[in-house]
């Protein structure tokens, strides 16, 4: 009796908190649908569906202490039909084979790839002689030749290698065909060949933004060139093209790469400063301010300098997810409610929710609401604090090292989870940088907008170059600080989510037995660096081959699947290049790398030459083959053929694990044949 009346009371006092709750519950319905190995039935969605309308209809005749429960956990039935529903509706043809050949499409957006290289995204896609009801609806390519000046809208040809979006790179990885499925991408690849123009420009209503988008970060790059140039297009347009790989990595050892993201932070201080100044300019003419009300008119205007910037932007994820938030504020401003608060950040949350399930897994998303949640807890929580008299111009410094420590806390292990990286510096780089931002980018940034009809605009973009070059020397100086930056190795699956129910139940909770939370997030914190990384990772072209040593994970070959190798070392929590772990590998380089383990040799083929000189394997050896080949005797054998069945695999004490078992038959992911049996 004595436990029902402590759950009986601790939920009445939820009763007015169960909406911050709210978001919690379906994004746990949406990660246990991610999370399950096999694609459900309709049978499936139709039970929970009748099992969310039963718990709804059953909260309305239960007590106020438990309807809560019921209604909870309606959300988690709705927040994985929402995440099935969203997977099937972005479905779209996805290549089967690999393919060289002719490739025309309508450009859609434009970027950079992880190598530096210009990339493109096309619809309206047409390769070689593929039928178009197999052909994918949108393919996204690396340009490695010569090519015309590109433009959103305009239709380009060029010959190009394309291949299906791969699996993950080890099994229990990042699974980038899952977030190509979700971006509607068919194929990816890449041309050495040239681009040219296959017919004029077609604008269409997103098309037609895309391309004010570009022609805004053309005029900004010419005012500005070189990396500031590049910084100030991404932070006006989207646009990330112009900013070299170098000053990219400067910025994120010194965390300072999410002021890239035109994200909460940007949409946040633009909105506030257009906010603010239509407030203050209002209230300064008497005739206007005793007539209207000027807040609410200022918001209006905050809400349309918000609107714009999200078209401006190209209205990717994360910027629709700041637009949901600043808009869900400045609502409760229209509405007379208080604008920042948990219940705005839930509404917030559960709107992003509903669009797009997905970004759930996102480290976007997941940053972004930590920090948020957590800012607005602690400052919540100080304004019934009495602190010490301290001079006005110390209370801002204040406010700005509190909000980075606190945001910084909150993102730390979702960034260390995902990016496998801890910048120790993050806060001083932060503290450095951020009231630039506010002070003097984001205002030359909306003066220059306002200037642009006139042909002014580029005394505004001057300034917030200055801004921006500011920004970049910090990075520049921190990143190369010692230490600054330390390397973590991946955490188990349930580390992360689990810290983070532990978090959520410290700042949603009332009372004393809200730090409950605290044990779930000591476990994950003492289990994060117990997770045994894989012995061997094998990749699922064949081409490179990992062995976990004393020193660190050695590496088959210095050169080749550079992408699989980094994301490898980062997973180990290794900063060594792949050159350097290549030479960790006992043996010097040679056409057929062998490597004696415990219960068998590691023998790996690298091409058609070093598979003619293998002709027979031995019991007890595993032979990985980049290239088709046929050996007599009784082994082991993985070549390509039998790798595109298994995807990646990974060797974990003495068992053989691969990337189709670990995923499972999914939407993105179609059953295949393991290609192995559990005995090897």
């Amino acid at each position: 009796m004595r436990v029902v009346a402590w759950v009986e009371g601790a939920l009445l006092n939820q009763r007015g908190h169960l909406l911050p709750w709210s978001p919690v519950c379906l994004a746990i319905g949406i990660g246990l649908y991610f999370a399950i190995r096999f694609e459900p039935d309709a049978r499936t969605y139709s039970g929970l569906s009748g099992l969310a309308l039963l718990a709804i209809w059953a909260s309305r005749r239960m007590s106020s202490a438990w309807a809560p429960l019921a209604i909870g956990g309606a959300l988690v039935a709705v927040g994985f039909i929402l995440a099935g529903a969203r997977a099937h509706m972005v479905a779209e043809p996805v290549l089967k084979w690999r393919y060289y050949g002719p490739v025309e499409g309508r450009v859609v957006a434009l970027d950079r790839s992880a190598s530096d290289a210009l990339r493109v995204t096309l619809d309206q896609v047409r390769i070689g002689d593929v039928p178009s009801d197999q052909a994918p609806r949108r393919i996204r390519l690396s340009l490695h030749g010569d090519h015309v000046p590109i433009v959103p809208g305009q239709r380009v040809m060029t010959t190009a290698h394309l291949s299906p979006p791969q699996g993950p790179v080890e099994p229990g990885g990042f699974d980038f065909r899952r977030h190509a499925w979700f971006q509607r991408l068919g194929a990816v690849g890449y041309a050495r060949t040239p681009v040219v123009t296959a017919a004029p420009s077609r604008f269409e209503a997103g098309v037609r933004v895309a391309a004010v988008r570009m022609a805004i970060s053309d005029r900004v790059r010419e005012v500005l060139p070189g990396d500031v140039g590049g910084f100030a297009a991404a932070v006006s347009t989207g646009d990330r093209s112009g900013i070299s790989a170098a000053a990219l990595d400067n910025l994120r050892a010194s965390n300072l790469a999410h002021l890239l993201a035109i994200s909460g932070l940007h949409m946040g201080l633009l909105t506030g400063f257009v906010f603010v100044t239509c407030r203050v300019l209002l209230a300064a003419l008497p005739a206007l301010a005793l007539r209207w009300p000027v807040r609410k008119v200022a918001a209006v205007c905050a809400l349309i300098a918000a609107t714009l910037y999200l078209l401006l932007s190209g209205g990717n994820v994360a910027t629709e997810r700041a637009f949901v938030m600043v808009s869900v504020l400045f609502g409760a401003v229209l509405i007379d409610r208080r604008a920042i608060s948990l219940r705005a950040v839930a509404v917030a949350a559960l709107l992003v929710l509903f669009l797009r399930p997905e970004s759930l897994l996102s480290p976007g998303f997941q940053m972004s609401f930590a920090a948020t949640t957590a800012l607005v807890a602690v400052f919540g929580a100080l304004r019934d604090v009495e602190v010490p008299r301290v001079p006005k111009w110390l209370r801002p410094v204040g406010g700005l090292l509190c909000s980075s420590a606190v945001a910084g806390l909150a993102t730390a292990p979702i960034g260390a989870a995902h990016f496998n990286m801890v910048s120790h510096y993050g806060l001083l780089a932060n503290t450095l940088s951020v009231p630039v931002v506010g002070s003097v980018v984001v205002p030359s940034a909306v003066l220059a907008a306002i200037l642009a009809p006139f042909g002014l605009e580029a005394v505004a973009i001057h300034v917030m170059g200055i801004g921006l070059a500011w920004i970049l020397a910090v990075s520049d100086w921190v990143s190369g600080l010692d230490g600054a930056r330390g390397f973590v190795a991946s955490s188990p699956g349930f580390v992360l989510p689990l810290f983070s129910l532990g978090a959520l139940w410290v700042i949603l909770w009332q009372g004393r037995s809200r730090w409950v939370g605290v044990f779930p997030m000591a476990f994950a914190a003492v289990f994060w660096g117990q997770g045994q990384r894989p012995e061997v990772l094998i990749a699922d072209s064949g081409g490179l081959v990992g062995v976990m040593t004393e020193k660190g994970r050695a590496l088959s070959k210095e050169k080749g699947a550079g992408f699989v190798a980094s994301v490898w070392l980062e997973n180990d929590g290794d900063g060594a290049t792949q050159p350097e772990a290549a030479g960790r590998w006992p043996s010097a380089p040679d056409l057929v790398q062998r490597y004696p383990l415990e219960d068998f040799q590691l023998v790996h083929i690298t091409g058609k030459r070093a598979a003619q000189q293998v002709t027979v394997c031995r019991p007890g050896e595993l032979v990985v083959s980049a290239v088709p080949i046929k050996l007599t005797g009784d082994c082991a054998v993985f070549d390509p053929d039998r790798l595109r069945k298994t995807g990646s695999l990974a060797i974990r004490q003495g068992k053989l694990f691969s990337s189709a078992d670990a995923t499972g038959p999914r939407l993105w992911s179609p059953a295949r044949p393991d290609g192995f049996s559990k005995s090897e």
